[in-house]
């Protein structure tokens, strides 16, 4: 790809298709997330709403996976942006490369934000005295980020070795709270009960209210271009990477679709547990008791720890690549790797403290979270669907071992009319009345980004970065290779 190797290939199949899987996690997405589902449309939404983005995001997946294996590089979605634009190569890598940074930040930031709602939960089941406040869920964030990036600084080993664990902790925590839910209530809810529509968002209008419910599953699938910015971590990553991306996804459809109809028909009230601080924990009390809800309960933390730690690795290794090439302020800081572990460290500190000013709006914010979910949502996936959409410009695209074939293009073509669409919804207004406090400032972060990137690149990067930058010949790369 015209880059000497900076970055120790110790990545397997196994280990590439983890780190998306625990990105993506289930467990995380869908408790994180449900009771925003629950008012936003409900059991319908949940369900089928499930079904169908799994099924489009699949589509963005396998798009995905075909140019991962033409471009395996840390630089991943920008990179390809850069080589399929036909013109204005520059301009599209570098507007996919802000998209992601941006997306990639509010992952990291939303897996926190939510790491830290649940333990505060936790904390108020363990000890009654305990007060819930969306200061200390700021504060807490802010801990589990330093611990974070902590771990990818020093313990770049164990962060591997956690990304395996991961997979299992995901699995088999999955199959203790179904298995709990389904054996443990002495009822469950009628098969019917999935045409329980509701509309508690304040729109008058049924239809928006539950499209706005399909952000609970296009949230949990955020982050399977982890496998796509480890490429260069990869063994034999032409094919490792688009593979990991697709099993990640298809596993995940799989099994969050179990887990999701687990919890719909576990419910019990469901206007006291739709207005719970979190309403999943809620539902795990009510149904379980106390005792097993709290067990549960740290099953669900643990996994949104791991997505988080695996969120943060996958971030730095976007900004490591978008600085290598000259594309961030800093871009010498953010590059260079560490000579004891072999990982741009500076890079883990620069994802760390941008979460965080991502989060701290939640401390007046009582939608900050879906705001921070609609930044990751939105983010990520326009920054997915501009290299689709290049590839589909092209008719002379050259595939690399894992592809599409000829229906390369209908596949892609359907994967970026549904992020259009879905985008667009994501960024409108989430409650109504419309409040300071309930504001969705997902479009306001998302425009000082894009607005910053846009007057640096009409001040000075249009005349200096023309796209991925080239170091050589292959054998004048390989010889520069520090590895």
């Amino acid at each position: 790809m015209g880059y000497p190797r900076k970055l120790t290939r110790r990545f397997r199949a196994f280990d590439n298709f983890a780190i998306s899987f625990t990105i993506i996690n289930i467990i995380s997405g869908i408790f994180s997330s449900f009771g925003f589902g629950m008012n936003a449309g409900g059991p319908p939404i949940l369900i089928f709403g499930w079904i169908g983005v799994s099924v489009m995001v699949l589509f963005i997946g396998a798009s995905m996976a075909e140019i991962a294996s033409a471009y395996p590089t840390s630089g991943a979605l920008y990179f390809s942006a850069g080589k399929l634009a036909k013109k204005h190569k520059g301009a599209w890598s570098w507007y996919t490369g802000w998209l992601n940074f941006v997306g990639q930040v509010g992952g990291t930031a939303a897996t926190g934000f939510a790491a830290a709602t649940f333990l505060q939960a936790f904390f108020a089941m363990q000890w009654h005295t305990y007060e819930v406040t969306i200061q200390k869920t700021v504060v807490i964030t802010a801990v589990i980020l330093l611990l974070q990036a902590l771990a990818n600084t020093y313990t770049v080993q164990l962060v591997a070795l956690l990304n395996r664990i991961s997979v299992w902790w995901l699995l088999i925590g999955m199959v203790v709270i179904v298995t709990a839910l389904m054996v443990v209530p002495s009822d469950h809810q009628p098969a019917s009960f999935v045409t329980h529509f509701v509309n508690n968002t304040g729109f008058e209008s049924a239809i928006y209210g539950g499209m706005l419910g399909l952000l609970v599953t296009s949230w949990t699938f955020t982050g399977f271009d982890g496998s796509f910015h480890m490429s260069e971590e990869t063994v034999q990553a032409t094919v490792n990477a688009p593979r990991g991306i697709m099993r990640a996804i298809g596993y995940s459809a799989i099994t969050g679709l179990i887990l999701m109809l687990a919890l719909v028909y576990s419910i019990r009230d469901y206007g006291a547990e739709a207005k719970a601080d979190a309403p999943p924990v809620q539902i795990l009390i009510n149904s379980l008791g106390v005792g097993t809800a709290k067990f549960l309960l740290l099953i669900v933390i643990g996994a949104m720890l791991f997505c988080g730690l695996a969120n943060m690795t996958s971030n730095t290794r976007q900004i490591f690549a978008f600085s290598r090439d000259g594309a961030m302020p800093g871009s010498r800081w953010w590059h260079s790797v560490s000579s004891r572990t072999r990982t741009p460290v500076k890079a883990v500190w620069l994802a760390a403290a941008c979460s965080l000013v991502l989060v701290i709006p939640g401390w007046w914010s009582e939608t900050a979270f879906t705001a921070i979910v609609s930044v990751n949502v939105v983010g990520l996936f326009l920054a997915y669907a501009v290299p689709i959409y290049l590839r589909l410009k092209l008719d002379d695209f050259e595939p690399g071992p894992w592809h599409l074939g000829r229906w390369g293009k209908p596949v892609g073509t359907v994967a970026v009319v549904w992020i259009v669409v879905s985008n667009v919804l994501f960024m409108l207004p989430h409650a109504s009345p419309i409040t300071p406090t309930n504001f969705n400032y997902a479009p306001i972060a998302l425009a000082v980004v894009l607005v910053i990137a846009t007057v640096w690149w009409f001040a000075t990067a249009r005349r200096r970065f023309q796209g991925p930058v080239s170091y050589g010949r292959p054998d004048e790369v390989a010889a520069m290779d520090l590895i």
